[in-house]
């Protein structure tokens, strides 16, 4: 598809929705270090299940908002009260499973950040930190074996077509489409 900026894109890059086309552009496949971007990109990771990216992404403000700026110590501290309030927020999905697996797996993530220095460092541990360009796929070896382990400390909504997204998301798998402008020479 040639696009008004005559720049070629991934297929799923909704040429309507400007927000998506930045999302495309700016971030999908960028390499992400900063823990805090990793938590956020995780927690809304994980409310995409059964969902379209596109849906979440549309919610991302008002998942910022609800989920105080994704800050992961004040997220695991989450108590009932504020799970209903949650549930109650028609700006955001209001799942129960997804509300409290946010809250769970925000715990799990400042133990594995305590455990390794930083989620950063746990994260791309797992490629000795270096990005894997491949194409086609909703799960690999990679994503079965993260998945299993953040499954293992306790984190929930992380299956391994979840955590493939998410490594694609935050740059771990490069995966643009043949003839995008953003797609790798490796």
């Amino acid at each position: 598809m040639e696009w008004i900026d005559h720049k070629t894109r991934c297929r799923w890059a909704n040429p309507k929705n400007p927000q998506y086309i930045r999302y495309h552009d700016e971030e999908w496949g960028v390499p992400v270090y900063d823990d805090h971007k990793l938590f956020e990109m995780l927690l809304l990771e994980s409310f995409q299940a059964g969902l379209s990216w596109e849906c979440v992404l549309n919610k991302r403000e008002a998942f910022r908002r609800a989920f105080d700026d994704f800050d992961a110590a004040v997220v695991s501290a989450y108590g009932e009260e504020k799970i209903v309030s949650l549930l109650e927020n028609p700006d955001i999905i209001r799942n129960r499973l997804k509300i409290r697996a946010a809250v769970g797996n925000a715990a799990v993530f400042l133990a594995i950040q305590k455990e390794w220095g930083s989620f950063s460092s746990y994260l791309w541990h797992w490629t000795e930190n270096k990005v894997i360009h491949e194409k086609g796929k909703t799960c690999s070896p990679l994503s079965d074996t993260i998945s299993r382990d953040l499954k293992k400390r306790g984190m929930t909504f992380v299956g391994t077509t979840i955590i493939y997204a998410y490594l694609q998301a935050v740059g771990i798998i490069e995966s643009h489409e043949d003839g995008c402008f953003l797609e790798s020479d490796l």
